[in-house]
């Protein structure tokens, strides 16, 4: 008889259980983060109203708005249930916000499953294609003709 090949994701008892646990650990290093983060702005006074938050330093040096600009208002509006106001406060990150978690949800698999992470979206072509898509959204939004990308 055969024995089927035993994977890395596969040991039994409690050594396995922790060193996959261990593997984790970025991942929930990043979950604890990002709901840290979003706790401290749903709950602390609306970013909308001066002297709560520390401003956009790029905005303030330049004048002009960064791609994060309207980040925290967004988070703010979303965490309070207002979809529409969170849209227009950055539409590229709201848009961007179900492929960041696809791409999390799928890091935190694969790595559980003892695999690399791989995905379509992070090949050079779509990775640059981001980049470029990130600097036209900063070019326009701060253009006179796109008042509906300013935060």
């Amino acid at each position: 008889m055969t024995r089927a090949p035993v994977h890395a994701h596969e040991h039994a008892g409690p050594t396995g259980r922790r060193r996959s646990l261990r593997a984790l650990a970025p991942q929930a290093a990043v979950l604890g983060g990002v709901v840290a983060g979003t706790l401290v702005v749903a709950f602390r006074d609306d970013p909308s109203e001066p002297g709560h938050y520390p401003g956009c330093p790029f905005l303030a040096l330049t004048g002009f708005y960064c791609p994060g600009c309207g980040m925290t208002r967004l988070v703010y509006a979303l965490t309070h249930g207002h979809v529409g106001v969170a849209f227009g406060f950055n539409p590229l990150l709201f848009v961007m916000l179900p492929v960041f978690a696809y791409l999390y949800v799928r890091w935190t698999v694969r790595t559980a499953q003892g695999l690399p992470m791989r995905s379509a979206l992070l090949r050079p072509a779509v990775a640059y294609s981001f980049v470029g898509l990130l600097v036209v959204y900063w070019i326009v939004r701060n253009l006179p003709f796109a008042h509906a990308l300013a935060p």
